[in-house]
């Protein structure tokens, strides 16, 4: 492109008459006050043409000489994406799903209490001694054992638990949260990209990315608990633990960064 703009502001070099060999006379002053068919005029309406053609060219072609950089957000082109309010979106759902990760968590203990509460009570009834009988077979009234006042009370505790059904609740919490998180743990990183053009490897994002990890890998494991499978289960708990502590961890990363979305950004 410098070539050609250099070539368009040369001179034009005047022409050299042309010599014939021939000897009949030319009618040159016809030939040149004809402006239709005049050479040098029509070299420099050529040239006009071509100068005024450059700029529209070097528009068009200068995107592709820009390093890629330039072509990356945080320029204003995507407007409200990249002002304040969208970006206070995402630590607003994160610190909800926070809450909603302790409450699946008690509803699984709760549902995990109503499984265990019915071993407890079968190990119970095997210590339990028969009743005594009089000589005539009919059996002697004799209170409770504290044995059988135990089954009594896990019996109430159980019937209890099942009327707050625990499992389905715990089912569809974990379910929302395995959708919204995943959704808002992806559209954070996209919002870093639309305010400040890359992202940041951190804490937070190395965080943000195991938290995302585990909460698939606890919803994996929800078919083999379905079957019975306690290995499944206990690592199911193992899991959803871990995903809870990197949460805690993970939250005073995420104001600071809240700190700069207002120091860096406008409303709206």
């Amino acid at each position: 492109m410098a070539a050609t703009l250099s070539l368009l502001k040369l001179p034009i070099l005047p022409q050299k008459p042309h010599h014939t060999q021939s000897k009949l006379p030319i009618p040159t002053k016809q030939i040149f006050s004809n402006d239709s068919i005049n050479p040098p005029k029509l070299f420099s309406e050529t040239i006009h043409h071509l100068k005024s053609a450059s700029l529209p060219l070097t528009t068009l072609a200068l995107p592709f000489f820009l390093d890629t950089k330039d072509a990356l957000a945080v320029n204003g082109e995507f407007g409200i994406l990249e002002g304040r309010s969208f970006a206070l979106i995402h630590p607003i759902v994160m610190g909800g799903l926070f809450l909603y990760t302790l409450w699946a968590g008690y509803l699984g203990w709760q549902w995990r209490r109503v499984r265990t509460i019915q071993n407890e009570i079968n190990e119970l009834k095997k210590q339990v001694k028969p009743a005594a009988v009089t000589p005539e077979g009919k059996p002697v009234e004799a209170p409770p054992s504290p044995v059988e006042l135990k089954i009594q009370q896990l019996s109430e505790e159980r019937k209890e638990l099942l009327k707050g059904s625990f499992r389905d609740r715990h089912f569809n919490a974990g379910s929302i949260l395995l959708g919204f998180g995943v959704l808002e743990a992806i559209g954070g990183g996209v919002n870093t990209w639309f305010r400040t053009g890359k992202l940041f490897p951190g804490p937070h994002l190395f965080a943000g990315a195991g938290i995302t990890v585990l909460w698939a890998a606890a919803a994996a494991l929800v078919p083999a608990m379905q079957k019975g499978n306690e290995t499944a289960r206990s690592l199911h708990i193992a899991l959803n633990t871990i995903n809870v502590l990197l949460f805690i961890w993970q939250i005073p990363t995420g104001i600071d960064i809240v700190f700069k979305v207002f120091e860096f950004t406008k409303w709206p």
